[in-house]
């Protein structure tokens, strides 16, 4: 395998860098508002969503298939998120960006980037749940305050649905249409041994 990342996996990640630095600023909008429908509980809403802002790590993986690019892609996303759309979150999401894609790669360096099935992209889930929810844990001083679990479950079932599956999902549609013939993720393409 490769590390030297080609110029047109330079491109792709800059275009998902863009096209999820929107959705995820999005992503924050609706954030906003399900906070106000959850009512008292509406101070969990970003754990109901956490894995919606690191969706773009795990599908960066699937397509380059090279070690870093999911950190690659996520600070992408945050840069385009804090500079050209005004995130109230500010430069420190930068760090959160990297803390996110570094967590979803975990599952992915366990497997020497050899590994694209489901329980890979399940594994990504749960290591960017527990992760994130450890380092906001820490950041926004959860610890000891109420609903502690609530919190970390919300965020790894949200990790392991909006941010593996999710990635799986969207990585095969895009794989079908054709747009992505030039990478790793139609190149590689030979069946997952099972309970790969």
């Amino acid at each position: 395998m490769r590390a030297r990342l080609a110029l047109h996996e330079l491109v792709l990640l800059a275009v998902l860098g863009a096209v999820f630095g929107f959705l995820y600023w999005a992503f924050v909008q609706a954030w906003y508002a399900l906070q106000v429908a959850m009512g008292p509980l509406g101070d969990v809403a970003q754990n109901v969503l956490a894995g919606a802002w690191i969706v773009v790590a795990p599908l960066a993986l699937y397509i380059v298939r090279k070690p870093g690019v999911g950190v690659v892609a996520e600070l992408m996303a945050a840069i385009i998120e804090v500079v050209f759309l005004g995130s109230p979150v500010g430069a420190p999401l930068l760090l959160a960006a990297f803390v996110q894609g570094a967590s979803a790669e975990v599952a992915f360096t366990a497997t020497r980037y050899r590994r694209y099935g489901w329980p890979v992209f399940v594994a990504s889930g749960l290591s960017a749940g527990f992760l994130t929810f450890a380092y906001n844990m820490v950041r926004q001083g959860w610890w000891g305050q109420e609903h502690l679990e609530l919190r970390l479950l919300l965020t790894v079932v949200s990790c392991v649905l909006l941010s593996g599956v999710a990635a799986k999902l969207l990585g095969d549609a895009l794989a079908r249409t054709g747009v992505l013939d030039n990478h790793a993720i139609v190149r590689d393409r030979t069946p997952e041994p099972v309970g790969a």
